[in-house]
């Protein structure tokens, strides 16, 4: 009988093994099979962990992006991938997006809706459901605080104007920026959704505070009420 342990990485050249590798030779030579193979840390008795992955990755066309949405659930459909294998990649693919948020908040200026879409996107941009955040800005078009304001379904959420405001005292804002997502991947304002806008201009501005746009966020692309000279 063939003996199959020989498909583990432990009797691979020191040169193939995903974490000796990337000590020896650093992170960015391996590929993404080698780097969700260190994750999930061993394979099967007939599958390595290298193609173990190269088999998950495959099922999403080899797109990271597409990996992340998967679930628990979904990754356990794989043989070989029980719960604690696919807790871990679920919560690496988190880290991974919360990351590339952190990495806009520098006290960012907002000169476009590009920026502030390529804010909000990694938040917004793949939630199944809706969510509304506010950006608070100084005088000088910073982004001092961000706050997601509510959590709704898929086709709404609830808005306080109160809470938005008193928020805006609390951090000295004098310019705010509205972003909700549209799980439908629609990009046309509905009527609720330019009348909330309307309702926060003019709250805001009896306060000398400025509603500077409102973004409709979609997984690839927005909509900027600014823009479309509608504010």
């Amino acid at each position: 009988m063939e003996n199959t342990s020989t498909f583990s990485i432990k009797y691979w050249a020191e040169d193939d093994k995903p974490r000796e590798k990337l000590m020896l030779k650093g992170k960015a030579v391996l590929s993404d099979a080698e780097l969700l193979a260190i994750l999930l840390g061993s394979g099967s008795k007939n599958e390595s962990a290298v193609d173990l992955s190269k088999r998950i990755l495959g099922s999403v066309q080899n797109n990271l992006s597409l990996l992340g949405k998967m679930s628990v659930n979904q990754l356990t459909e794989f043989k070989g991938i029980g719960p604690a294998k696919a807790i871990t990649i679920v919560a690496a693919a988190e880290l991974g997006r919360r990351r590339r948020t952190e990495e806009h908040i520098d006290y960012l200026k907002v000169t476009s809706s590009k920026i502030v879409f390529d804010l909000m996107q990694p938040i917004l941009g793949e939630l199944p459901h809706e969510e509304f955040w506010v950006l608070y800005l100084n005088n000088a078009n910073k982004i001092i605080y961000k706050a997601q304001l509510s959590k709704g379904g898929i086709t709404g959420t609830v808005v306080d104007v109160r809470l938005l405001l008193k928020t805006a005292i609390e951090q000295n804002a004098l310019g705010i920026i509205l972003t909700h997502n549209h799980p439908s991947g629609k990009l046309i304002p509905s009527e609720s959704d330019i009348q909330v806008t309307q309702k926060i201009k003019t709250a805001a501005k009896q306060l000398d505070i400025s509603l500077l746009d409102h973004l409709i966020i979609t997984e690839q692309s927005y909509y900027s009420f600014a823009d479309d000279g509608i504010l």
